[in-house]
């Protein structure tokens, strides 16, 4: 059904909610203006009723639209023990019922002689076969038998299965076998997830694998979209929509009908927040780098486009930002590229079994929170960090959070003389968050020193420019409310979704019907173009984006970015596998421009600056106006966020109030 999206008005107002582990964040915006933003503390029981009570808080509503950015896809994957996730069934081709169980030859564990693969989703007793085949080519070698369908379907019944995920050999060249058994099954409080509308792609254990994640999903999506929109509709809140791991706006139809794509909501938000501050301020290349209360995220942008990837893994584990193949069930969707490294403001300090100082993985989250929060927390965080050092004044949120020294000093004190404790932690988090950037630049070919680095999160702005000076970064850019700034970035999003054909036969043809079905079904007007491309005889494949629909001219773009890629071309013909279509729907953006708020004022705060203790110079961001300049060391403080300018550092203010910070103090 095709969706009309009406023009913003003037008077209209938006509600951005962005669910993040330590706080939820809350945008308002009326017509382009923001009107109001703050934090509130995380509700991770009961998700939808800490999106409801934040927007309590608000003084804007009734709201026309919220737009909502959530973890809760990524934390129910996350959870080992699976007793909140329903029990799946899988309907395969005969022969191929434990492809899922087998997956790849990879070991994330190499050495491990004990290792074990991530449990399938799917218990093997609820893997069910069907003698149908489909050949490569999309011909149909073996029908599905009426008889055959109806002992399955039989069967799936008497196993009280209502969540079936179905995937048969080569449906991405023809669906036909599978819309005939979804028929069969689709029922009345029946899940049904089907390949060839989830990852249409080659790949049989990937396609299986999205397909089986996304019906896990959709239960449990589903049901927290219901009362999410209930909740909503009683508080006159009209619409709903969900930001995608892609980094856009997707309906709550289309969350239901493809949760896998929602996995990775939250950290595309920020990214595409960062794009429009590029926009905005005329920086071409740029590395974002988000510090929230649990993680740090680093993602590179160039000129105003976003970099995808098509291949991720869900509930897996990480080594220094580096996702470890093997480890989790992979997807086949597009997500922002990101690389993630445990270390947020709420990041637990603690020692490694060989008695070493450590940094994470735990998180302190939002309950009981830092030591320093008075909570009941005892173990040390990077805040209680940072606060003792004097990097963070004793207030946070405009004096709504009083942080107690005491509390952090003790909790410190438990691995030693607690100052030399919160340098060497601070400085290891530093170090980790520089090989979280250095993943996203140096090991895709790209030289950071090339790039501005645009830093938020609250805790984003405490370590930017130690972090680029570790990088040979010159440029460092704050935006403002820079920790909401990834709550902004949902009202920065545009609408948009994707459609694939893969093994297109004829190129012009295949992106004219991909367009017509975005349009019947959305109502885009405004498409972008990519083809997955590779040499016969490859085993992947590289991202090329669509100049043109010509064939020979996408493989002429195809050999250019494989050698610049891999330094060399092939005598060899070149095959396009799956061309990829986005269709876009603009909304209006805010304006993210903040003025003076306060009169100017400063003064000082004790602080430890490599190992010595100094006066350290405080200003409000507030009482700051465009063009003035500041010298480190020095720090500002914001509402959501505390920005430390080292010595050797100017910071500027900018045209729209963004803080640009610089080793030589020109205009950035």
């Amino acid at each position: 059904m095709r969706r009309a999206f009406a023009p913003v008005q003037m008077n209209r107002i938006t509600v951005s909610v962005d669910i993040g582990g330590t706080f939820t964040d809350v945008v308002v915006q009326r017509g382009r203006e923001v009107v109001e933003s703050f934090k509130v503390p995380t509700t991770l029981a009961h998700p939808e009723r800490g999106v409801l009570g934040a927007l309590e808080r608000s003084t804007s509503l009734p709201a026309d639209t919220v737009v909502h950015a959530t973890t809760l896809a990524t934390n129910l994957l996350l959870d080992r023990s699976r007793a909140a996730l329903p029990s799946t069934g899988l309907v395969t081709t005969k022969g191929f019922r434990d492809v899922i169980e087998i997956g790849r030859q990879n070991r994330s564990e190499l050495y491990n002689l004990h290792f074990e693969r991530p449990r399938p989703l799917v218990e093997r007793r609820h893997r069910y076969e069907l003698a149908e085949r489909v050949g490569p080519g999309g011909i149909v070698e073996r029908t599905v038998r009426n008889n055959e369908l109806r002992q399955l379907v039989d069967r799936i019944h008497r196993d009280g299965l209502d969540t079936i995920a179905i995937c048969f050999l080569h449906s991405y060249a023809n669906s036909s076998a599978e819309r005939i058994v979804a028929r069969a099954l689709r029922r009345p409080g029946t899940y049904v997830s089907v390949s060839s509308e989830v990852a249409p792609e080659p790949r049989e254990f990937e396609r299986t694998s999205t397909t089986v994640v996304n019906a896990t999903l959709m239960p449990l999506i589903s049901e927290y979209l219901g009362k999410l929109e209930q909740g909503l509709a009683h508080r006159g809140v009209r619409s709903l929509s969900i930001m995608s791991s892609a980094g856009g706006l997707i309906t709550t139809d289309e969350a239901r009908r493809r949760p896998v794509q929602v996995i990775e909501s939250g950290p595309a938000a920020g990214v595409i927040a960062a794009a429009h501050l590029a926009r905005l301020t005329g920086l071409g290349r740029v590395i974002s780098f988000d510090m929230g209360g649990t993680t740090a995220k680093a993602g590179t942008i160039e000129d105003g486009a976003v970099t995808t990837t098509s291949e991720f893994e869900v509930g897996g584990d990480s080594h220094h930002g580096r996702r470890i193949k093997g480890s989790g069930y992979p997807i086949l969707f597009p997500f922002v590229d990101l690389a993630e490294v445990s270390a947020g403001g709420g990041t637990v300090i603690s020692r490694d079994p060989a008695g070493g100082l450590t940094i994470g993985p735990r998180s302190a989250g939002a309950v009981p929170g830092p030591a320093c929060y008075g909570q009941g927390g005892t173990e040390p965080t990077l805040t209680d960090a940072n606060l003792v050092l004097g990097i963070l004044g004793n207030t946070l949120l405009g004096g709504e959070l009083q942080l107690n020294p005491e509390l952090a000093l003790r909790s410190l004190r438990t691995f030693g003389p607690p100052m030399v404790v919160a340098e060497r932690a601070i400085r290891l988090a530093e170090l980790e968050m520089a090989r979280a950037v250095r993943i996203v630049t140096v090991e895709r070919g790209l030289d950071p020193s090339g790039f501005a680095l645009v830093a938020f999160g609250g805790g984003g702005p405490q370590h930017a420019a130690r972090i680029a000076a570790e990088l040979g970064v010159r440029r460092v850019v704050i935006p403002p409310h820079p920790g909401l700034f990834s709550a902004l970035g949902l009202l920065c999003s545009d609408w948009v979704y994707e459609e694939r054909l893969s093994f297109p036969k004829d190129l012009k043809a295949s992106v004219r019907r991909l367009e017509q079905r975005l349009r019947r079904r959305y109502g885009t007007v405004r498409f972008r173009h990519y083809a997955d491309c590779r040499y016969t005889g490859q085993g992947s494949e590289l991202r090329v984006p669509l100049r043109t629909v010509d064939e020979r001219e996408v493989r002429r773009q195809f050999e250019g970015l494989h050698e610049s890629t891999f330094g060399f071309r092939l005598r060899r013909p070149v095959e396009i596998v799956t061309v990829r279509v986005f269709g876009e729907t603009r909304r209006t953006k805010p304006s993210i421009a903040v003025r003076p708020s306060e009169p100017p004022s400063g003064g000082t705060r004790r602080a430890i600056l490599d190992g010595r203790w100094t006066d350290l110079r405080t200003y409000a961001r507030g009482g700051l106006a465009v063009g003035r300049r500041v010298s480190g060391p020095c720090v500002i403080d914001d509402y959501d966020s505390t920005i430390f300018v080292p010595g050797g550092w100017v910071g500027a203010v900018g045209s729209i109030g963004q803080i640009a910070l610089s080793t030589t103090g020109g205009p950035e």
